[in-house]
């Protein structure tokens, strides 16, 4: 095989600034990587760019991380210590979450912000915050606390179709998927869609925000990596329920789920930076720095949040309204909710800022769409507004194997076996993301029977997602990408 050659422009072709990192990159990926294809190579590039931050503790790519981070001059921060007994919490389905999560939690329990807690049956460990975290605090907003893909969301349409022309007209199906979906982590589109959200006076305002409004643009419409995905399948509704108001029946669903792109990741990286110069924590808990709402970093944190989190439903809505079109059918019905994100709610009396980092808002018939695998049933669900998990729920079925594990022990063959054994067809995708990687969702949905109630089921029969290679994503595969 021969070696890897990288040269400054095609770095500086995705976006790379002018400067050392140019030749620390490429001296770095061609003396480590030297045997890998030079498009993955490139795509762990874009990666690292994306989001430097959760690069910067690699052994390796962390001297291009570096290089990335924004040299401010740091604020001279207090020195913060944790409550020596954190807050009481409740954990649904302790008995499937995996200790580092856990830990996490109890860390997050600690801190003299917080106020109320929860840990969802889907968790598993992340940067901060675990993923399936629920977080109250007292006027503080934690960038980590919140996530990378900040407003990470699913969204459903709902069509008035036969589902049997997912079966007979299946290569219709796969086509329209593919012309109406782009995806990857860099991914941009030539031509770009027209949304209200890319006219937000905060654009303009933020300088952070100014520099990312054209990357921003052309990645409108567009997925990233990792878990999202978009795909057709059946929808079937037991019998009808007020809330959701489809009669009973069978339908085709188109399902996404995908987050705020580059947007997102630069503001919680830019953000996370600040406020972990503001806040010294104790060095394990030091990704839970917060910005207070009172501080001009925290208003301008919360407003761009909001921002990115508008932005992610754009984009769904931008992929949905050309599926709708392609198909000639108006959907009946569209539900979306999203993660990653802080929202103002009233918990016993008081406001508080309520984090929830790939958890389900589960207020009183509030509806959301907590998914499987690729070919697992996913879930329309309704609030019932319980308080021991803080109005949530969980996002998904949460991870049981590394990306690393699963692409080590899972088998083409095996990969393959399973999508035929339940009538998938799969477009794009990789052993990472296999529906041996996943918790089972069934025992996920008893664990958190209490805090929703299920009005329809989603069975995925064509998926999209990814194409691209994850095999040298380095030890820790970054959280926008795994299900946050």
């Amino acid at each position: 095989m021969s070696k890897l050659k990288l040269t400054g422009k095609a770095l500086r072709a995705i976006s790379y600034p002018e400067g050392p990192v140019i030749s620390i990159a490429m001296n770095v990926m061609q003396k480590h990587y030297k045997h890998e294809a030079k498009e993955d190579v490139m795509e762990l590039l874009k990666k690292i760019l994306e989001a430097p931050v959760e690069y910067e503790n690699d052994a390796v790519l962390g001297l291009i991380a570096e290089k990335l981070i924004p040299k401010k001059e740091l604020l001279e921060g207090e020195s913060v210590s944790l409550n020596q007994n954190g807050i009481q919490f409740n954990v649904f389905g302790q008995e499937h979450i995996e200790e580092g999560a856990m830990h996490q939690m109890y860390q997050a329990a600690k801190l003299p912000v917080s106020v109320a807690g929860a840990l969802m049956p889907d968790a598993h460990s992340g940067y901060g915050l675990p993923i399936g975290g629920v977080l109250a605090t007292d006027n503080a907003v934690i960038p980590y606390g919140v996530g990378v893909d900040i407003g990470c969301r699913m969204c459903l349409s709902i069509f008035d179709i036969n589902p049997k022309e997912l079966t007979d007209k299946e290569s219709y199906f796969a086509r329209e998927l593919g012309d109406a979906t782009l995806f990857g982590s860099g991914a941009q589109f030539d031509r770009v869609a027209d949304n209200e959200v890319m006219d937000n006076a905060l654009f303009y305002e933020l300088p952070l925000l100014k520099n990312l409004h054209g990357r921003a643009w052309k990645q409108l419409g567009s997925s990233g990596s990792g878990n999202h995905f978009a795909e057709f399948g059946i929808i079937e509704i037991a019998e009808k329920d007020e809330v959701l108001g489809v009669d009973a029946g069978k339908y085709v669903g188109f399902l996404t789920h995908s987050g705020s792109r580059a947007l997102g990741a630069n503001i919680a990286n830019h953000y996370t930076k600040l406020a972990i110069s503001k806040r010294r924590l104790p060095q394990e808990a030091k990704n839970l720095a917060w910005l207070s709402l009172d501080e001009e970093e925290g208003i301008e944190y919360w407003n761009a949040m909001n921002l990115a989190g508008e932005y992610a439903s754009a984009c769904h809505h931008v992929i949905h309204a050309k599926i709708a079109k392609q198909l000639a059918h108006k959907p009946i019905k569209m539900v979306e909710n999203h993660h990653n994100f802080a929202w103002k709610e009233q918990w016993e009396g008081r406001e508080v800022i309520v984090h929830r980092k790939g958890a389900t808002p589960a207020a009183k018939d509030v509806l959301g769409i907590i998914p499987g695998s690729m070919t697992a049933d996913g879930f329309i669900v309704k609030g019932k507004g319980e308080s021991a998990s803080v109005n949530s729920a969980s996002h998904g079925a949460g991870r049981k194997m590394s990306r690393t594990r699963a692409i080590a022990s899972v088998t083409d063959k095996q990969f393959k076996d399973e999508l035929k054994k339940f009538g998938v067809k799969l477009l794009g995708g990789g052993l990472d993301e296999s529906p041996f990687a996943y918790k089972d969702i069934n025992v996920v949905m008893q664990s958190q029977k209490a805090l929703v109630d299920i009005v329809g089921k989603f069975t995925p029969k064509i998926v999209k997602m990814d194409g691209a290679k994850h095999k040298i994503w380095g030890k820790k595969g970054r959280e926008d990408v795994v299900g946050e």
